[in-house]
């Protein structure tokens, strides 16, 4: 292991070349020369740091006399919003979708809930997937300077890719709220986002044809599964648990109308994905 904490061999010096490297995606970059990796990583709402997964919203302060009319009454009390129908539901959860916020250190919740591993050492953390395809490596690489973290990869003896981080601070919230002891459990109050379902899908994300996708899981991370499947059902996404004896372990996902959801929060496919590999 080398000094610096990577753990790399020099077969992680360079990306797999089965897959051209991507050109940036200009649509992704940061407008606002803000630093994404500053929110917090623990996988909540990267604007607001909490740890628990909730997503508080705020709504901001009311100007005095904002709601009022010249020679009007005042109708900043009585201007309230009618409530969605219930028709509207599945329309509100366009709000999660990948691109209603900007990349953040929180998003990697998502690698969390497939098959990603966080470990820590000190006070820093390195977080580390595998993946079964060189197309996988390219995305989460992408994604994850996105977020300000360095990331490298090694082949494996099965034909596999790891990708990793170095070990950073930037991470240590997020094992924080993942770790019960060596074992990973997502925090309390967990939930999905497009962007953290675009970060699981493209490590651990399967077609499975005539009509329907699979969200594969970490084979140790049982005491986990229920809590991420309840997570996805919270976002209209209610999948089938496989074990490992059925093709998993696994989410799988079914329907026309799930399907379309999930293609609505993940977003338009990363450049390096191949034909059919994205929902």
């Amino acid at each position: 292991m080398s000094l610096n904490g990577l753990g790399d061999t020099p077969a992680a010096q360079s990306l797999p070349a089965l897959f051209p490297v991507p050109e940036p995606d200009p649509s992704r970059a940061d407008p606002s020369g803000t630093d994404p990796s500053r929110a917090d990583p623990s996988g909540t709402d990267p604007s607001r740091a909490d740890p628990s997964g909730t997503d508080p919203a705020r709504p901001g302060p009311r100007r005095p006399g904002s709601g009022r009319r010249r020679g009007g009454p005042d109708r900043s009390e009585s201007s309230v919003p009618a409530p969605p129908r219930a028709d509207d539901a599945g329309r509100q959860l366009v709000f999660f979708g990948a691109d209603a916020a900007e990349p953040a250190v929180a998003d990697l919740a998502g690698l969390l809930a497939g098959p990603g591993e966080v470990v820590r050492m000190g006070g820093t953390a390195r977080l580390a997937v595998r993946v079964d395809a060189a197309w996988r490596v390219h995305v989460l690489v992408a994604e994850l300077a996105l977020r300000g973290l360095a990331a490298s990869w090694e082949p494996t003896e099965d034909q596999r890719h790891t990708v990793r981080t170095s070990y950073t601070r930037l991470l240590k919230p997020l094992a924080v709220a993942w770790l019960d002891g060596p074992a990973k459990r997502p925090p309390a109050a967990f939930h999905l986002t497009g962007r953290r379902l675009r970060l699981w899908l493209a490590a651990a994300g399967t077609p499975e044809p005539p009509g329907g996708f699979l969200l594969r899981l970490g084979a140790g991370d049982q005491r986990a599964w229920d809590a991420i499947g309840a997570a996805l059902t919270a976002a209209g996404l209610a999948g089938t648990l496989l074990g490992p004896d059925e093709g998993g372990p696994a989410y799988r996902i079914t329907g026309r109308r799930r399907l379309a959801r999930l293609a609505e929060l993940v977003g338009a496919p990363p450049p390096a994905t191949p034909p059919n590999a994205w929902p």
